[in-house]
């Protein structure tokens, strides 16, 4: 059965819709019916979905957070705080926001669909701002969808745009279906990532379209959720994405272990990175598999976002001395074709911390596309040093051992030999094989 907002009170003139939209909310899950959102302008402040419905966005139709950021304040803790040093630097979040758009919690088959829009109103978390950087006035600051301990849960065929931090935060959710979703957000905005699964498992994305100014699938494990366990069992495939930081990334908040996790026929254009791998907790990843991916890499605007133009980037230190940091190992990479600004980077804190990492038919196109220079390499976040000076190689290890390439071929235009070192800069390292 069918509820449309309108028939409860909503209207687009209205500052706030959120009791009316609860209303046909509440009603719809006793009947496990659709809540319709009709063609319009519908602001709203936070809204808590329910067991059994479908939220459906109807051609033209747009849901968009308020003006009011009290209007997401649901838990009235106001616990958000001021920025003292840019998020860059420093963005630690043990992954429980402050401020909630669309929610829900301890459900059961929920879908969100249609051909509309849940716009996140994003402007009215601004602070400072530049020529190519927009940061947050304040952190962590308010997800577009924020689902915790959902089960049978659909995503598709909607826009999600304008997002003012992770857009689809997915916590301890299983048996989860997105497909033929569009995120647009803002390329200079901070951590807007795209889609968020958190100690989830049975996920399976595809056919997706994500252009944000943060990482554009990002599989985490943060340290608030750990009762969730593992993030594991998630297949992504058939997307495109595009991002001023990581296109595909693991971490890096990472309290538990991420495995069998396959990510296949993907298109990356114009990001910091391409597939980038942060562990900087206790957890491990091991037993995931990329193949067929094209990627196109460039450096971003520095320093405020992370990366130097890596098509892939795997990284394991410990962020702080208070947590030992986890191992990444046994992985393949395949079929993957590279136009960069940079090479590959595996960099382990000590020895063995990366292992049993094989790479097949890899091809690298490496020349200069921006005007900024490549002078270092990145491994923020990362307190002891979160910048070593270096030049381009095609391959820069440390502490890595058993790493075996086969079929690996490149080339180099002129335009990047004055950034570039050597072919292989290899430390401490066992048993490397190209």
């Amino acid at each position: 059965m069918d509820y449309c907002i309108q028939d409860f009170g909503a209207k687009p003139e209205n500052k706030n819709n959120a009791i009316y939209i609860q209303n046909a909310i509440n009603m719809a899950s006793q009947e496990q019916g659709r809540v319709i959102i009709p063609k319009g302008i519908y602001k709203t402040g936070t809204i808590i979905l329910k067991d059994n419905i479908t939220l459906y966005l109807e051609e033209g139709a747009v849901l968009k957070a308020s003006d009011d950021i009290s209007d997401f304040d649901i838990t009235k803790k106001d616990n958000h705080t001021s920025l003292e040093v840019p998020s860059f630097i420093n963005c630690d979040y043990n992954g429980k926001p402050t401020l909630y758009f669309i929610y829900g919690e301890n459900l059961h088959n929920i879908t969100i669909s249609g051909s509309g829009t849940i716009d996140g109103n994003e402007s009215i978390f601004y602070g400072y701002q530049d020529e190519y950087f927009i940061d947050g006035a304040f952190y962590p600051r308010m997800p577009l969808l924020f689902l915790e301990n959902i089960h049978h849960l659909e995503i598709k065929e909607v826009t999600l745009a304008n997002s003012a931090f992770w857009t689809t935060h997915l916590v301890g959710c299983e048996e989860v279906h997105i497909h033929h979703m569009k995120i647009r957000n803002n390329l200079k905005l901070a951590n807007c990532d795209g889609i968020d699964p958190d100690h989830c498992h049975h996920v399976h994305i595809h056919d997706c379209d994500i252009i944000t100014g943060d990482d554009a699938i990002v599989f985490k494990n943060t340290m608030a959720y750990q009762k969730y366990g593992d993030c594991y069992d998630i297949n992504v495939h058939d997307c495109n994405l595009q991002s001023t930081s990581g296109a595909i990334k693991f971490g890096s908040e990472s309290f538990n272990d991420f495995y069998d996790i396959k990510v296949e026929n993907i298109t990356i254009t114009d990001t910091n990175r391409g597939i980038t791998l942060q562990l900087r907790d206790k957890g491990n990843i091991h037993d995931c598999h990329f193949s067929n991916i094209n990627i196109s890499t460039k450096v971003g605007p520095k320093p405020y976002f992370w990366g130097y133009g890596e098509p892939i980037a795997l990284s394991a230190v410990n962020r702080n001395d208070d947590i030992p940091v986890g191992r990444i190992y046994h992985l393949q990479f395949k079929d993957i074709t590279m136009d960069s600004e940079n090479g590959l980077f595996l960099y382990g804190e000590e020895r063995n911390r990366i292992e049993d990492i094989s790479f097949e038919n890899l091809s690298l196109h490496l020349h200069k596309k921006t005007k900024w220079d490549i002078d270092q390499h990145d491994l923020r976040p990362y307190d002891k040093k979160p910048f070593l000076k270096g030049k381009v190689n095609l391959l820069y290890l440390r502490n890595a051992s058993h790493i075996h390439f086969k079929n690996f071929t490149y080339s180099l235009e002129d335009s990047i030999k004055p950034y570039y070192d050597s072919d292989f800069d290899i430390q401490d390292a066992i048993d490397i094989n190209i």
